[in-house]
């Protein structure tokens, strides 16, 4: 073989190679993209990392499930917010010019809204209450545009929460509602509550917390209001602070029921709702198929549809309160 025919098989053998791994992981990573071969996605939530550890783990359990390890095919660029709404457009920020692939917003409509001021082309996979009502999409079957994900609250179970309250606890007549006004999605349950209230003979001590920096106000509002029992209303501002609701309601003795199984799992008596850790699990796939070359916009929003009554009988025993046998038994899980 001649020395220019050798330097073109070796040329063709190069072109040969590059041909096969362009196609096998696309084009070079541009500055602040991924290497070849590594999907980059973001990650934000309003809250803290600490706050949110189980639901973090539920989500990377669900990328594995799917073939996905961080560090290996996949990096996560995190951003939390530490309970601070102002740092959401800087953090935002932050997570674009990384130029991830997705952005996986967990921290309800705040964190949405920040993003979608943001940009309209990188998809956007949520974890948020209730989309339509928050004005965050028009459709839940057809959302467009690059929005899509999961809603963690249903609206018409706030009357039953409050009739599983006073089958609890047949004694209850004072009870302080906390909710978010700032959610318009909260609006309908909020009426809910009021006319269960009117027909089971309870007084409502209405108490509002807008963001978590108005939280600690609004337990201490509940502390002085001498009532017998915490109903907070399913928003995910106040979702993703329950352990500090929780943490309150232990120290005052104060009973409560909640939207997500993880306020009974973290010391609440009692829960009627769906799974968040299981919400963040389920985000995976939304993230798998946008990978694939799903179109955010075509992705159907999931709804919850397994709702469970919880009760947390260690909580019980530490408030000295008795739960009536039938309604022990129509829990799905007692915590012992």
């Amino acid at each position: 073989m001649t020395r220019r025919a050798l330097v073109w098989a070796v040329l063709g053998g190069v072109a040969a190679v590059a041909i096969a791994l362009a196609i096998r992981y696309g084009s070079p990573p541009t500055p602040g993209g991924s290497a070849p071969g590594v999907h980059r996605i973001g990650f934000i939530n309003v809250g803290s990392a600490a706050a949110n550890a189980t639901n973090v783990a539920a989500f990377r359990a669900g990328l594995a499930d799917l073939g996905y390890v961080e560090g290996g095919n996949l990096t996560v660029d995190y951003r939390w917010g530490d309970s601070r709404p102002e740092r959401l457009a800087g953090l935002v920020d932050e997570l674009l010019r990384l130029k991830p692939e997705l952005v996986v917003s967990t921290g309800g409509q705040q964190t949405v809204l920040a993003l979608k001021a943001a940009t309209t082309t990188v998809p956007v996979v949520f974890i948020t209450g209730d989309p339509v009502g928050e004005k965050l999409v028009s459709s839940l079957s057809r959302p467009a545009g690059n929005l899509t994900g999961l809603a963690v609250v249903s609206n018409n179970l706030e009357g039953k929460r409050l009739e599983l309250l006073k089958q609890a606890l047949p004694g209850v007549k004072r009870v302080a509602i906390l909710w978010n006004p700032a959610n318009p999605a909260m609006a309908d349950p909020m009426q809910d509550v009021q006319s269960s209230a009117r027909l089971l003979g309870m007084t409502l001590v209405v108490v509002e917390a807008r963001t978590p920096g108005e939280l600690d106000a609004a337990l201490s509002a509940i502390q002085a209001a001498n009532v017998d029992a915490m109903y907070v209303i399913g928003d995910p501002v106040l979702g993703f602070e329950r352990q500090r609701i929780v943490d309150f309601a232990s120290k005052n003795r104060l009973p409560g029921i909640y939207f997500w199984r993880e306020f009974a799992r973290d010391g609440g008596l009692m829960s009627f709702g769906t799974s968040l850790t299981a919400t963040y699990r389920r985000a995976a796939t939304y993230v798998d198929k946008i990978l694939k070359g799903a179109q955010p916009g075509d992705l159907p929003i999931e709804q919850p549809t397994k709702f469970e009554l919880v009760i947390n009988a260690r909580t019980a025993k530490a408030l000295g309160i008795t739960i009536p046998q039938p309604v022990l038994l129509r829990a799905d899980e007692v915590i012992q």
